[in-house]
C-alpha cells in the first residue's frame, strides 16, 4: 500500500432529523490514485464526498486528507487548498463574467498576489485544455464540455491534493465521456492529482479506476481493484450494481470463473477468442 491521501476512521453521519446516512465507515485512499465510488442512488456516495470535502461535518469519527483533519472544523482556506470539488453540473459553480475571472477567483480569494494569480490561471487553463483565447469570454456561453473544463481549472488554480468529481460523464455521449475521463487521467498522471469520482458508468469505472469502493445503505459493501470487485456478482447484486457488459457476458459464458476476471471487451476477446 502506498502513502495515504485520505484516511477515514469510524465515520458516522446523521441528519438533523435523526436519519443515519453513513455508519461506521473505515477506508483510506492512496495518494495518486483514481478511485471510483459506486452504488445505487441514496446509498451515501454524495454524503460521503461532502464529508471528505468539509461541506458536512461528521456526527462521529474522523477524516484526514493530506494530513489535514477535515472533521475537526479546520479553516476554510486550508480546506480549499487541499481539496477541490467539481459538481455534477458545472453551471452550479460558474458565476464570474469571464473565464479568466472564474479561474482566478479562488487564488484571489485566499490572498495570493497579482503575478502569482496570473501564473496559476494560465497554468490551470493549460492543464485543463482551456485556450487563453477564451479568457474574456463568458463561461456560460461555452459548450458543456468547455464549461466543465473551466470548472476544473477553477479548482486546479489552488493546486489541491485531492479532486472529487461528481458524475463527470452525466449528460454526455460516449465520445464526450471518454474525453472527460482521458482529461482526468492526464491530470492524475502528469500533475499527480489524486482523484475520487462518483459515477454510475461501470464501463468508465472498469477502464479508468485503479480502485473501486462499493456502497450500500450508508456502509462500505466491498472495495478492491476493478478485477476484484467485478468478479463478485453476488455482492454487486446485493448493492444493486451491474458490472460492465463485457464482464456479464464473460460470467455467462464461464460461470466457474476459470477464465479469470474480465472487465472490458479486450479481455473478453482474449479469454474467449
Amino acid at each position: 500500500m502506498g502513502e495515504k491521501i485520505v484516511e477515514i476512521m469510524d465515520l458516522t453521519f446523521a441528519y438533523p432529523d435523526g436519519t443515519v446516512a453513513l455508519e461506521n465507515i473505515n477506508l483510506s485512499l492512496e495518494r495518486g490514485s483514481i478511485t471510483a465510488l459506486i452504488g445505487q442512488n441514496g446509498c451515501g456516495k454524495t454524503t460521503l464526498s461532502k464529508l471528505v470535502n468539509g461541506i458536512l461535518r461528521p456526527t462521529s469519527g474522523s477524516i484526514v486528507v493530506g494530513g489535514l483533519d477535515v472533521s475537526g472544523g479546520c479553516p476554510i482556506k486550508d480546506l480549499v487548498l487541499n481539496i477541490g470539488y467539481v459538481f455534477q453540473n458545472p453551471d452550479h459553480q460558474l458565476f464570474n463574467s469571464t473565464v479568466y475571472d472564474e479561474i482566478a477567483y479562488a487564488p484571489r480569494n485566499v490572498g495570493l498576489g497579482g503575478e502569482e494569480v496570473d501564473s496559476r490561471v494560465r497554468e490551470a487553463a493549460r492543464i485543463s485544455g482551456v485556450s487563453e483565447s477564451l479568457f474574456e469570454e463568458s463561461p456560460m456561453l461555452l459548450s458543456r464540455g468547455l464549461r466543465q473544463r473551466v470548472a476544473i481549472a477553477s479548482i486546479l488554480s489552488l493546486r489541491p491534493k485531492l479532486i472529487i468529481v461528481d458524475e463527470p460523464t452525466t449528460g454526455q455521449d460516449r465520445s464526450q465521456s471518454l474525453e472527460v475521463m482521458e482529461f482526468l487521467k492526464g491530470l492524475n498522471e502528469t500533475a499527480g492529482n489524486s482523484i475520487l469520482i462518483i459515477t454510475h458508468e461501470m464501463d468508465i469505472v472498469a477502464q479508468y479506476a485503479s480502485r473501486i469502493i462499493v456502497m450500500k445503505r450508508g456502509a462500505i459493501l466491498m472495495s478492491g481493484t476493478p478485477a476484484e470487485v467485478f468478479s463478485r456478482p453476488d455482492l454487486l447484486m446485493e448493492g444493486f450494481v451491474k458490472p460492465p457488459l463485457a464482464t456479464r457476458v464473460a460470467q455467462a459464458l464461464d460461470p466457474s470463473g476459470a477464465k479469470g476476471a474480465v472487465i472490458n471487451y479486450e479481455g473478453l476477446l482474449s479469454a474467449f477468442a
